[in-house]
């Protein structure tokens, strides 16, 4: 066993030593029966970030909240595309034209009618904001939208688009609002409320406390056997966990950021007290760290260096020992279950040896004192930047930190919020950030699109020698009528990211849940973003 390694296994027995004690402070005791004895027909979860803004055509709200409130034309499941509120839809022969017939008797929470002109006003203000929506294809397809009806609407493209049904499923923007909460006719400058047609009504917010959701009796799918649904802003880590315990909240899962609240021998101890039930995905996305290969004074703008930083990386050992295995191991950008991803790509295996002899070829230099190379003059030095709300991604980096150093490379490991790191990511300014691809419902196509974003990862793609060929070929895919040339060119682009080694692959993840022993019906969406809370009951 080597020092890592061992180093790794230490820090995690003393999580699981502090995790286990369980104990009621002051007092000796441990306490393990209120999420028992106190569940109610209420879900109270803990999140580490408040709900903030839920207007479902901008970007800061959460997204499992507003999967509660908001509801698409149609669903993405693992069996396709399937009606919502949408009951049907034709396109015509040419792929431009598509005509949804909606279902009838549906109301927004304000009591205002869902019909055809509800339809048109919220996917015009959702195109008036065109930039906003760049990363999102077909809001640059859209040529109108139009009432036929009361109940139908014809949504003409301006090309064929192949996506078009699974990017209108999405947990935002494509989603609608009541028109009465509208400023101006429009959403972008704010909205006056935030009713939509879905299960649960927000009715209390008090920021970075709680928000409170009830069950909408009027719901067209039958009203929720839950009947109120708490959001909670904890800090993740023992403070969750102690809350759990007495019973404070009753329900955790990863959020739409990746991050779970508690670790794994946290999770471990709650199951083992007989109160609570663990539940796990299928692989839903790949935790990766994004590389900024447009940054020119930064080694890792360079291919060697990239390549080097991935061989360091001893996956399995994060897979098994950080992870408890509980994730698996990645060496793509796209795990084996996301559709185009069977691709056979150069392999990258965890190799010292090769991370070295790849330094030494570029030039990067050993010290005298065989420490952190240098060219130049140069050091080989990095800021890798993680949310400091995951404990996971804090001892994922301290390991990384420690493994690239053998290889002579010098890693400054920094914490911020998710939206300062979502601001890094948009505006260049950093070497190495933790991420995740956009997950199963979304992939490729959604995290490959965001290859050319600004607000995304335009500058982790930008710097490559061959990005006029992959943003060609991203244009293609995207326009593709023909299921073979897709998969080609899905192949070649996935090939390109792959080499260049921009996207630096570490597991897979899933989405978690940790829930009371008696709760039934836990399930998953197509999307890490969302969890169907109306089919839950106790």
């Amino acid at each position: 066993m080597n020092k890592r390694v061992a180093n790794v296994l230490v820090f995690m027995l003393s999580i699981m030593l502090l995790a286990g004690c369980g104990q009621t402070p002051g007092t000796g005791q441990t306490d393990t029966g209120s999420a028992k004895n106190e569940v109610k027909s209420e879900l109270i979860y803990a999140s580490a970030k408040d709900i903030n803004d839920m207007n479902p055509h901008l970007y800061t709200g959460s997204m499992p909240a507003q999967g509660m409130v908001y509801e698409s034309l149609v669903e993405n499941t693992v069996d396709g595309i399937k009606p919502l509120l949408a009951e049907s839809w034709d396109i015509a022969g040419d792929g431009k034209t598509y005509t949804f017939h909606l279902r009838k008797g549906v109301k927004f929470h304000d009591g205002e009618p869902f019909n055809a002109e509800a339809v048109v006003q919220n996917i015009t203000a959702v195109q008036s904001n065109a930039e906003k929506h760049s990363w999102i294809k077909l809001s640059a397809k859209i040529k109108s939208v139009e009432a036929v009806d009361e109940y139908t609407v014809k949504l003409t493209l301006s090309e064929p688009y192949y996506l078009a049904l699974v990017e209108l499923s999405m947990t935002r923007p494509y989603v609608f609002l009541s028109p009465k909460d509208f400023k101006d006719g429009r959403t972008k400058d704010g909205v006056n409320g935030y009713h939509g047609t879905g299960p649960y009504k927000l009715t209390e917010h008090k920021v970075d406390q709680y928000a409170t959701f009830t069950a909408n009796e009027d719901y067209w799918g039958g009203a929720p056997s839950i009947r109120q649904i708490t959001a909670k802003v904890l800090p993740a880590g023992e403070t969750t966990l102690l809350a759990l315990q007495k019973g404070e909240v009753n329900f955790v899962f990863t959020d739409d950021r990746g991050a779970d609240s508690i670790d794994v021998a946290a999770m471990r101890q709650l199951v083992d007290s007989g109160d609570y039930q663990l539940v796990r995905s299928a692989a839903m996305n790949t935790k990766m760290i994004v590389a900024n290969s447009s940054k020119a004074d930064s080694p890792a703008s360079e291919t060697a260096v990239r390549e080097a930083f991935w061989h360091a990386i001893d996956r399995e050992t994060i897979s098994s020992v950080i992870s408890d295995g509980t994730e698996t191991a990645a060496f793509a950008l796209f795990s084996s279950n996301v559709n185009y991803a069977n691709v056979s790509l150069k392999e990258r295996a965890y190799d010292v040896g090769k991370a070295g002899d790849l330094l030494e070829s570029a030039g990067w230099k050993p010290g005298n004192d065989g420490g952190i190379r240098s060219k130049g003059g140069k050091p080989l030095s990095m800021k890798l930047y993680y949310d400091s709300n995951s404990s996971s991604q804090k001892i994922q980096a301290e390991f990384i930190q420690d493994a690239v150093k053998e290889v002579g490379m010098q890693l400054e490991i920094i914490g911020e919020e998710s939206a300062s790191i979502a601001n890094r990511r948009a505006t260049g300014d950093y070497d190495l950030l933790f991420n995740q691809t956009w997950g199963l419902a979304y992939d490729p196509q959604s995290t490959i699109t965001a290859f050319t974003s600004e607000s995304a990862y335009k500058h982790t793609t930008s710097g490559i020698a061959q990005k006029e060929e992959l943003y060609s070929k991203i244009n293609d895919v995207m326009v593709s009528t023909d299921e073979e040339s897709r998969k080609v060119l899905y192949a070649d682009i996935m090939r390109i990211v792959h080499d260049e080694a921009v996207f630096i692959p570490l597991t897979n993840g899933s989405v978690t849940v940790i829930a009371p022993k008696n709760l039934q019906g836990v399930s998953f969406k197509q999307t890490q973003y969302e969890l169907p809370f109306e089919q839950m009951k106790f």
